[in-house]
C-alpha cells in the first residue's frame, strides 16, 4: 500500500472516532423520574414553580440557592444549586438544569435560563396604506 492510502485510512478512522464520540456525548433532556435511576449528570428542562418560595440568603450562605421546578412531564422536585442565585431568575420562561439526583433533591451544577424576549412584549401594529399615482 502507498503511504498516501495508509494516511487516508488513518484520517477516516480518526474522523469516525470523533463523530462517534460527539454523538454519544450529546444529550437529550430527561425528567426527574429518569434522574432517579441514573448516577451520572444529565439535563432537565422545565419551569419554575412560582407558587413555592425560593430560598437564597446571601448573608447566611451566599453559595446556597434552592427552588422548586416542574419538568416537562409535570413532576415537581426541589432543586439545590451550590452557587449564587442568577439575576432575574424569577422572570425566566424556561430553565435547563445540569446535575444529578441526591435522594429526593436534584443537585444542579449548571443553570441555564430562557428569559422572555423583549421583542414579543410590545408588538407593533403595522398597517398597509394605499398610495396614489405619484407614489405618495
Amino acid at each position: 500500500m502507498k503511504k498516501s492510502s495508509i494516511f487516508g485510512l488513518i484520517v477516516i478512522a480518526i474522523a469516525i472516532a470523533v463523530i462517534t464520540s460527539v454523538i454519544s456525548k450529546s444529550s437529550s433532556y430527561s425528567t426527574f423520574n429518569d434522574a432517579k435511576g441514573i448516577s451520572g449528570e444529565l439535563s432537565i428542562v422545565g419551569h419554575l414553580n412560582k407558587s413555592k418560595a425560593l430560598y437564597y440568603d446571601a448573608l447566611k450562605d451566599a453559595n446556597y440557592f434552592s427552588f422548586y421546578m416542574k419538568d416537562k412531564s409535570g413532576q415537581e422536585c426541589k432543586v439545590v444549586y451550590i452557587g449564587t442565585k442568577p439575576e432575574d431568575f424569577e422572570k425566566s420562561e424556561q430553565i435547563v438544569l445540569t446535575g444529578q439526583m441526591d435522594g429526593n433533591e436534584f443537585h444542579a451544577s449548571k443553570i441555564l435560563m430562557k428569559c422572555p424576549s423583549k421583542y414579543t412584549q410590545d408588538k407593533l401594529n403595522v398597517s398597509v396604506g394605499k398610495t396614489n399615482s405619484a407614489g405618495i
